[in-house]
């Protein structure tokens, strides 16, 4: 094993011997030092993406949740991340729900969180990015304050706020450890929230002469009727696309429930999200942007959503058990599955499967 390896084997040794959240404290205080024992590996040009008109130097990403304040967005994609996506922030500054709130399920290879958005606020996270200097890809992902009156005013505030630097937005309305946030999903407050979106969009694009696509990100905890009303909304309000999916509060898969609430992410949600991906992909047709999200960890995993309609994989909980290597790991994975089927781009495998997956029923 190279030292690299052994450093990055002993680090996550360490991680697993602490508390959760010193563990991901932990880990942005080790990339911020500059002495991360990964570096990506070459980019490798069948792995490339183009969508949302957006060159991804590679499909995997790192889901927002883990670099909550924009501390470390280029250090993640100098780990080998095609793209890594800040936030979820909040104008205002809040501590999220009260400790403890994430819970391993080592076994099952997942997590519970119930983080509640806990965040500095725009200010903050505005700073940092503006402070860049990478030129990797960076999402935004925006949500509202928990006490937020407007709770749709908080999602202008973040589109208006961080418009000159963000290269995508997030529109976070999936997260189940926001009291009643999941409510924006409706169709009615969906549509006020989409339109209000739009109008600030074009506002900004008039002002700063760039587009900067918008992606919807919602629950894997949907029905049939709920995903029509979503995708119809979407497509009305001529979105970019959307990000599937969110945690689940769903227990299937797991080993023995810990009677903790919250989102469960990680192998668990794997083929609930999958199924809803496929599904969403159906009906949002072939142009628009997807993100699969949930469970995965390895270019086996990453492939099967790609296979089932994502362009792009994003993922949190699968570098927790696998280590900071993860994105590396999977891009060559996935470029010896290119070579073996003899396809010139990851592009070429999308919708191989989504058929398949979006017949199955989305599971209870």
């Amino acid at each position: 094993m190279s030292v690299g390896g052994l450093l990055e084997g002993a680090g996550r040794w360490l991680a697993f011997r602490l508390e959760p959240e010193a563990a991901h404290r932990m880990a942005i205080a080790g990339l911020k030092s500059g002495l991360s024992p990964v570096r990506a590996i070459r980019p490798n040009p069948k792995l490339s993406v183009l969508t949302a008109g957006l060159a991804f130097p590679n499909p995997v990403g790192v889901a927002a949740g883990f670099d909550k304040d924009a501390e470390v967005p280029d250090e993640l994609i100098a780990t080998g991340f095609g793209f890594a996506e800040v936030g979820t922030t909040t104008p205002k500054p809040q501590p999220g729900n009260p400790q403890p709130r994430v819970f391993r399920l080592p076994g099952d290879r997942a997590v519970i969180n119930r983080l509640g958005f806990n965040n500095e606020g725009h200010d903050a996270a505005f700073r940092r990015l503006e402070a860049r200097r990478g030129r990797g890809i960076v999402g935004v992902n925006i949500g509202a304050n928990k006490d937020a009156e407007d709770r749709i005013a908080d999602y202008v505030t973040g589109l208006r706020r961080f418009y000159t630097l963000a290269d995508y937005f997030t529109v976070n309305i999936s997260s189940p450890n926001t009291p009643g946030l999941r409510d924006l999903q409706g169709r009615a407050q969906l549509a006020e929230l989409l339109s209000r979106i739009g109008e600030a969009r074009q506002a900004e694009e008039e002002t700063h002469k760039r587009r900067v696509p918008v992606l919807l990100k919602i629950a894997p905890d949907i029905t049939e009727d709920g995903l029509d009303d979503i995708v119809a909304e979407v497509l009305d309000k001529a979105l970019d696309g959307m990000i599937v999916s969110n945690t689940t509060l769903s227990r299937t898969g797991i080993a023995r429930d810990p009677g903790e609430a919250g989102g469960l992410s990680g192998r668990p949600v794997f083929e609930r999200s999958t199924v809803v991906l496929a599904k969403t992909r159906e009906r949002l047709g072939p142009d628009l942007t997807l993100i699969g999200v949930g469970g995965v960890d390895s270019a086996e995993s990453a492939l099967t959503k790609i296979e089932a309609g994502a362009d792009l994989v994003q993922l949190y909980t699968g570098m927790i058990y696998r280590g900071p290597g993860v994105a590396n790991a999977i891009n060559r994975g996935l470029a010896r599955m290119l070579d073996a089927r003899g396809a010139a781009s990851i592009s070429d495998l999308r919708d191989d499967a989504m058929k398949d997956w979006a017949a199955k029923a989305i599971p209870g």
